[in-house]
């Protein structure tokens, strides 16, 4: 599986991003999906993540209420909706795929990731 993320900008404190995550393969609706983000000189963090169905989903506590993960398995895209954003929401944000099908905050089950697109919010 290949991804690719996209969506990332610059945008004020308050405002809307939705990144995308295109997948590669004709088994994208078997994995489940995760979007993880890294600040320069911090350890990658959990934001969310979706199972395979997009019946089940799991949000960090930083960003519950105000991102919203979801899946297109016709498009092969899963996508990351984040409003209300904050300066501490500045990172790179990552996609990333597990061949197990149910939604997981742990980054070791993730086999495949994308290259990561960049959320830049000003205060």
């Amino acid at each position: 599986v290949q991804l690719q993320a996209s969506g990332g900008g610059l945008v004020q404190a308050g405002g809307s991003l939705r990144l995308s995550c295109a997948a590669s393969g004709r088994t994208f609706s078997r994995y489940g999906m995760g979007w993880f983000r890294q600040v320069p000189g911090k350890e990658r963090e959990f934001v969310a993540a979706i199972s395979s169905s997009g019946t089940s989903s799991y949000y960090a506590d930083s960003v519950k209420g105000r991102f919203t993960i979801s899946r297109d398995n016709a498009k092969n895209t899963v996508y990351l909706q984040t409003n209300s954003l904050k300066p501490e929401d500045t990172a790179v944000y990552y996609c990333a795929a597990s061949p197990r099908a149910y939604s997981s905050p742990y980054e070791a089950i993730y086999d495949y990731w994308g290259q990561g697109t960049l959320v830049t919010v000003s205060s």
